[in-house]
């Protein structure tokens, strides 16, 4: 599958996490794909156990897609995962073998304030800005 391909399914993929079709989401897997979570301590084997693992979160979740980077097997996806209304700042990296995600590492970090320190070289960025 080539990059455009692979980017496409990207964009299906964070486009059904974020309308919570479950089925559509985990289109993109493998059946043996496996899903860590560093921060965590957790690893999901299979597609079908990253779906149901997916399927009993909270329910009001929503992604905001900031960037999709990458080429041939391995992609990164930076974006913001809602849940009830807190954002939780996210990076996902893919590897892809045979068009499908063999394996997904997904790291998260919780807003934090600017550091007083630093104030005098910074400017607001973007998503995080709080005005």
């Amino acid at each position: 599958m080539d990059d455009q391909n692979l980017r496409a399914a990207l964009e299906r993929h964070w486009a059904a996490s974020d309308a919570g079709d479950f089925e559509a989401e985990h289109d993109i897997y493998r059946e043996d794909a496996v899903l860590d979570y560093p921060q965590s301590g957790e690893r999901i084997r299979g597609r079908s156990n990253i779906q149901e693992s997916r399927m009993v979160q909270p329910d009001d979740k929503r992604f905001t897609v900031k960037r999709i980077i990458g080429s041939g097997a391995l992609w990164v996806t930076e974006f913001i995962l809602t849940y009830d209304g807190i954002p939780s700042y996210a990076v996902s990296i893919m590897q892809f073998r045979e068009g499908l995600v063999a394996s997904e590492t997904q790291y998260f970090a919780d807003r934090f304030d600017p550091a007083p320190s630093r104030a005098h070289l910074v400017e607001p960025a973007g998503e995080t800005d709080r005005r």
